[in-house]
């Protein structure tokens, strides 16, 4: 399908190993708010365990003890997501709700595994996460090291690339609440609402109503430095 030759990860994917991903799954259509599945829940068998997202966005995010949400990304469209807890015989580390309505492909556990037979698919794999690991590493350093306004450009440049996508074009306008963005960030909004007003009397940004503009990517970045 051409939406995920959108993803640099599928794009480097031979055609040999991403028609044989393909021809293994099913559709799978979510309304919006539905949970796709829970923090804690395994994947085993029969059961679907990674899927791409081919229309609309799901939502991965962590429910503290006191029922606050905290988003780790948003997986768009082109996406392929749950690979994790596949390959480490772990639970869910997070919980996946549709953003929006969706529509997705999935792949169950057992053909999942079958997959991973393929040494070309399953080295892929490997550079996905090991991608994936990187970006988490440099979001755990922005907490430890940065300062809010810094962190909140860093994260709107990450939502330029496609949150999970990180794809080398850079998109003009981001879709998203700021209550979300304030999620991603473990944040307030009234926190969060303070930094953009900075960025966007700098002119690095403008506000709108559930959407971001980014006027100026150069001064964004060096809010970012």
């Amino acid at each position: 399908m051409q939406i995920f030759l959108n993803n640099p990860w599928f794009a480097r994917l031979p055609a040999a190993q991403a028609e044989a991903l393909l021809a293994v799954t099913r559709s799978v259509r979510l309304a919006q708010g539905e949970v796709l599945y829970l923090q804690g829940e395994r994947s085993t068998g029969a059961q679907d365990g990674l899927w791409g997202v081919v229309r609309g966005a799901v939502r991965l995010s962590v429910m503290h003890a006191d029922g606050n949400e905290a988003i780790v990304t948003m997986a768009e469209a082109g996406n392929w997501f749950g690979e994790t807890a596949l390959l480490a015989d772990l639970p869910r580390s997070a919980t996946a709700t549709a953003q929006e309505d969706a529509e997705l492909l999935a792949v169950s556990a057992d053909r999942f595994a079958a997959l991973m037979q393929d040494v070309v698919f399953a080295n892929a794999m490997a550079r996905l996460e090991a991608e994936r690991l990187h970006a988490a590493f440099g979001l755990v350093a922005d907490m430890a090291m940065h300062s809010t306004r810094t962190r909140v450009a860093r994260r709107l440049l990450m939502m330029a690339h496609g949150d999970l996508t990180q794809a080398a074009s850079t998109r003009t306008t981001i879709s998203a609440s700021q209550d979300h963005i304030a999620m991603m960030l473990g944040v307030g909004r009234t926190t969060l609402n303070k930094e953009l007003q900075a960025l966007a009397r700098s002119g690095a940004i403008a506000l709108r109503y559930g959407q971001i503009e980014l006027l100026d990517l150069e001064a964004l970045r060096a809010a970012a430095a």
